[in-house]
């Protein structure tokens, strides 16, 4: 997509305004800067009565004080405005990284499936950073340098308009050589962004999941994959740096050559007695007032074209649609509300919600769901079987209302569970997935993660003993306070685990959904865990995916499902009577059981 420049200061602009910008520390900086300037020219004006005085052997107090007056107030303006910009360039991109961190913590999980997880955090980090260079570095000193060279030319006219009139012909040539190099500094820093958020994602992924990688013996894999990606950015960088060696050069001889002319010129005048020496002296250093400006355009320029591709790229983030929040129907606190599927069918490769960032397309669409009529009752036990594949895990997925239903409605009650409150829906669901996963931080804070109050430490001590975890924790040296480590992988499977449902027990769920909840326990702590877990779903609509059917067998409810579609229904007896691929997982998995039993016996008879 191409951006035309005004179209990009808008977005400069319009990011600026989703901030708390301190614009009076702003202007107050802005003021500062100006004096700065205004103070540094009039230094050179006071250094030509100065040296005229000189070379008349009579120095004016009047003049050694109002110099010393200049500099001193061009320091205490530099010194202050410059913390004054630091301030506030900090400040917008801190306003700006929590507005990007709430945008990226509102996205539907359909970004995230689209998009990978190092193109957020390259936004927030990186992008962010390139916009508060500009404010701090570059935005002010632009304007102030506009002043500057203004201000310099006016008076330079005033001291000789011949001199002046050879610096105020290089600046058309000059411009049109910046102009193009401008354009293409903006393509490569678009580019080096992209690739860079790249190789964040990479980099974040490979170090997430380090173990596998280890495991696989995956390192050279990955070394070249990420050289591959280094020597991209390498060669982005190589461009840019190709650049500047044009720009650098060009302006440093035109500037010299600039100076040489003016000072060969200039020593003419002063020799046939049209200058005297304090003019030429001015004239120098009201030169160099011009000179360092406008050598700094070029920097600015550059760094503008880079602000131009983040800002973009920012822009696009903060126009994405993020999770519904309004609620059009009052939620009901009654836990004795059916949950209702009408006609739901769903897809993931539909995009429904973003097209994906990298090529800016949806897939098409492969139905997961198709057209499922289900019905779980209240405060009873709804088991969830079928093959891999046939969207046992996506149904809860629905629920969560992480993806919107492509056809149907989904109802708790009455009400569309599209049209409740959202965070108040999700309040009222308690989840144990297969992965059981947890943040980094203490136990404690796992366990009460997600709630909104601080709970006492009795109530996790409590929530834990019911999910048989605080045995282990007690033994830990730490106890409640042990660092999990990322992702829990200082703990075991099995004891993240227990503490993911310790965390479900402790929301006291009206809904309760259990993703293979028992799946990494071993016997012992599975039969503490299920006690645990009848006491839990007790009074509540539960919901249990399943693969092992000894774990559902009493359900009240047993749906099966196969390729997204519902084909069965019923208790466990009247399944395996009337179900053929029920009745087949069946007999496959008690014949399994009851071998292993067999063969456990048969050790425990043969063993000394």
């Amino acid at each position: 997509m191409k951006t035309s420049r005004s179209s990009s200061w808008k977005q400069i602009v319009t990011l600026i305004r989703y901030t708390d910008f301190p614009k009076w520390i702003f202007i107050f900086a802005v003021l500062l800067s100006v004096v700065q300037t205004l103070a540094g020219l009039v230094v050179p004006w006071f250094t030509k009565d100065f040296v005229d005085q000189l070379t008349g052997q009579a120095v004016s107090r009047e003049v050694i004080y109002f110099l010393i007056g200049a500099f001193m107030l061009q320091a205490v303006s530099v010194g202050f405005s410059h913390y004054a910009l630091a301030y506030v360039g900090q400040r917008i991109v801190a306003s700006l990284r929590i507005k990007m961190w709430t945008k990226v913590l509102a996205l539907p999980i359909s970004y995230f499936d689209q998009n990978r997880s190092g193109e957020p955090v390259s936004r927030i980090t990186n992008d962010t950073n390139i916009l508060m260079n500009l404010i701090t570095q570059h935005l002010v000193s632009f304007f102030t340098n506009i002043i500057s060279i203004v201000g310099a030319v006016l008076i330079l006219f005033m001291l000789d308009w011949r001199m002046t009139l050879i610096i105020v012909t290089v600046t058309p040539l000059t411009l049109l050589i910046i102009q193009p190099l401008g354009r293409q500094m903006y393509r490569i820093s678009k580019k080096t962004q992209k690739e860079l958020a790249s190789f964040t994602s990479d980099l974040n992924e490979v170090v997430s999941e380090i173990r596998l990688v280890k495991a696989s013996s995956a390192e050279p894999k990955e070394t070249e994959a990420g050289t591959a990606r280094i020597e991209s950015l390498f060669r982005f960088g190589r461009k840019e740096a190709i650049v500047q060696a044009i720009l650098a050069p060009f302006m440093t001889v035109m500037l010299m050559a600039v100076l040489v002319i003016i000072i060969g010129y200039g020593g003419y005048r002063v020799a046939s007695g049209a200058l005297s020496a304090g003019d030429l002296v001015a004239f120098i250093l009201y030169m160099f007032q011009i000179i360092i400006p406008f050598s700094q355009f070029a920097t600015f320029f550059t760094h503008l074209q880079k602000v131009m591709g983040a800002s973009e790229r920012l822009m696009e983030m903060m126009e994405l649609d993020e999770e519904p929040k309004e609620a059009r129907s009052p939620l009901s606190h009654r836990a004795d509300q059916p949950i209702l599927f009408e006609q739901v069918s769903f897809s993931y490769d539909s995009g429904q919600d973003h097209p994906s960032v990298e090529t800016g397309e949806k897939p098409k669409a492969e139905a997961t769901l198709q057209s499922l009529q289900l019905t779980f009752p209240p405060n009873r036990v709804t088991a969830i079987v079928g093959p891999s594949g046939s969207g046992k895990t996506t149904l809860f997925a629905l629920l969560e209302r992480f993806y919107t239903p492509d056809e149907g409605v989904i109802r708790y009650g009455p009400h569309s569970i599209h049209d409740l409150p959202l965070a108040q829906w999700r309040g009222l669901i308690g989840y144990v997935s297969q992965e059981s996963p947890l943040m980094a931080g203490t136990i404690a804070e796992n366990i009460a993660y997600g709630l909104q109050e601080e709970m006492e430490r009795e109530a996790i001590e409590r929530a834990a003993t019911m999910a048989y975890a605080h045995d282990f924790i007690q033994k830990l040296p730490q106890g409640y306070d042990t660092e999990v480590g990322e992702r829990g992988m200082k703990l075991s499977g099995g004891q993240r685990q227990r503490i993911a449902i310790a965390r479900a027990i402790l929301r006291d769920p009206q809904v309760l959904l259990l993703d293979e909840a028992t799946s990494s326990l071993d016997s012992t702590s599975e039969q503490e865990v299920q006690k645990a877990l009848q006491t839990l779903m007790k009074d509540r609509t539960t919901l249990v995916i399943a693969h092992r059917l000894s774990t559902v067998v009493d359900a009240d409810q047993i749906i099966v499902l196969e390729y997204g579609r519902m084909t069965g229904a019923g208790t466990h007896q009247e399944l395996y009577d009337s179900h053929a691929l029920y009745r087949e997982l069946a007999d496959k998995q008690f014949k399994a059981s009851s071998d292993s039993a067999l063969l456990a016996q048969s050790v425990n008879r043969t063993s000394p």
